[in-house]
């Protein structure tokens, strides 16, 4: 089982600080490999190492189109149940096995499900899953409890909230990146449902935010700040999930921080099988996605990367890391099974991924690291979430929200959850892979296309 006990919040970031103090894993040599796994169903045993892992050109079939409807159906239905009716905050978590009901199980919201669920209603109403005007309601509901009711400093939200009161939980921290991703949502149903309400409320809640405030003097942005001591001792001043932050920072109307705060995080190189990209070593595969479900990064670049290609080499190098895990020799996961990123597992909740090695990697697998990169490697992620949901599916793989957060087949474990972020970055690439939706409504976003212009970004031809 995997449903969680009460106990504090913990961000992403606190994990992956955590698993990095402690990994010992290294990066595998391809000298002296050998052929690919031998139990992959669908690359050949006699297969040259490394695998060779094309982008290829996406033309799917009308059951691919089906496969990937279902993923999104299923999954915008869970911001919708799991979601108070009476303020639209979404759940942290939940049980898949409710019928429809929220899980009264936990109390426990997140501001960056919210953010994602406020996404996932515009496609909701796109694709006919939901009624549009009880969607506008909803949402309206949303913003109107974050502008007027929920607690916040200088704009920014604390993490994780109650769900029924909107007041903060014990040892929640006012996070900057979760505040990115609640507006990013917001400034998404501001451009999609032009409604006046709507676009009132979220536009006071992107202008309230003081970025200034969250640099607290320094070059880089603080990740939290705590009632009881003020700003924590970390910044985001590494390549990761933090593409957003500067840059809605940087297109603020109201408190806005100069476009040169965009070279001060470092871009680390990583290397691994011939893949070379932006990367630090102790984030998992969700740091090259998240920023990408909103800004669009096809096709252009700044003075340092084309971001969005950096995003495939990345899912390339995971791919691989996966396949050749722990040796390529004898690999646990195969082409038809592959992808660990943040995740429940049979311990909690762990912070884990690679390349390299980190965290208890055990077998487990994560939908969600293929499913958030289905447009950077869509062919290599489609073909095997298909697989694993015709494998695994009727095991218990595959519920009512879709996907369960992780499962272990060989261990006959299946998670009992779904992790509200987990579904939002698979159901927003599904659907800015097939049309772009989420990209084009959030870029028409004024402040973001100018923001992106301020830091330099250029059109490039597509490669």
């Amino acid at each position: 089982m995997c449903r969680r006990e009460k106990a504090p919040a913990i961000s992403r970031r606190s994990l992956l600080r955590t698993m990095g103090a402690v990994a010992g894993g290294a990066l595998f040599s391809a000298a002296g490999c050998g052929g690919n796994a031998s139990q992959s169903t669908s690359a050949s045993s006699e297969s040259a190492w490394p695998p060779n892992l094309p982008v290829g050109t996406f033309s799917p079939s009308a059951a691919d189109e089906s496969f990937l409807d279902e993923i999104e159906q299923q999954g915008c239905l869970y911001f919708w149940e799991q979601a108070s009716p009476d303020n639209g905050q979404v759940l942290d978590h939940a049980g898949y096995d409710l019928n429809g009901a929220m899980d009264t199980s936990t109390n426990e919201s997140s501001i960056a499900a919210t953010g994602f669920g406020l996404s996932a209603l515009c496609i909701a109403g796109q694709r006919g899953y939901l009624p549009q005007a009880q969607i506008i309601e909803r949402v309206q509901t949303t913003l109107d409890f974050y502008l007027n009711s929920m607690p916040n400093e200088n704009g920014f939200f604390y993490h994780f909230n109650d769900v029924n009161t909107g007041q903060p939980l014990s040892g929640s921290e006012v996070s900057s990146i979760d505040t990115s991703i609640l507006i990013c949502g917001a400034l998404t149903a501001r451009a999609y449902f032009n409604d006046a309400t709507i676009t009132s409320l979220a536009t006071q809640i992107y202008e309230r935010v003081n970025w200034p405030w969250m640099l607290n003097g320094q070059s880089t942005f603080a990740e939290a700040w705590y009632p009881s001591s003020g700003f924590g001792p970390y910044y985001y001043n590494t390549y990761c999930e933090l593409m957003m932050l500067y840059l809605l920072a940087i297109g603020s109307p109201t408190h806005p921080i100069a476009p040169s705060y965009w070279n001060n995080f470092s871009r680390p190189l990583l290397t691994y099988e011939g893949y070379t990209y932006i990367s630090s070593n102790s984030d998992p595969l969700f740091t090259q996605q998240y920023s990408q479900a909103w800004f669009d990064f096809r096709n252009v670049a700044d003075a340092y990367a084309n971001y969005f290609n950096n995003s495939i080499t990345a899912t390339q190098a995971h791919e691989t890391f996966c396949l050749g895990y722990p040796s390529p020799q004898d690999p646990w996961y195969t082409q038809d099974y592959w992808g660990i990123t943040s995740s429940d597992y049979v311990g909690g909740y762990t912070a884990w991924g690679g390349p390299p090695a980190q965290g208890p990697i055990d077998g487990t697998v994560v939908p969600c690291a293929a499913a958030g990169s289905l447009p950077f490697l869509p062919n290599e992620c489609l073909s095997m979430l298909e697989a694993l949901k015709a494998d695994w599916g009727g095991s218990g793989a595959w519920r009512r929200y879709g996907f369960v957060d992780a499962f272990h087949p060989s261990a006959n474990w299946y998670c009992q959850d779904v992790l509200g972020i987990d579904q939002g970055i698979s159901v927003l690439m599904a659907e800015n892979l097939r049309t772009g939706l989420i990209w084009t409504t959030f870029m028409s976003n004024p402040e973001c296309a100018q923001a992106m212009q301020l830091v330099g970004f250029k059109p490039q031809n597509a490669s």
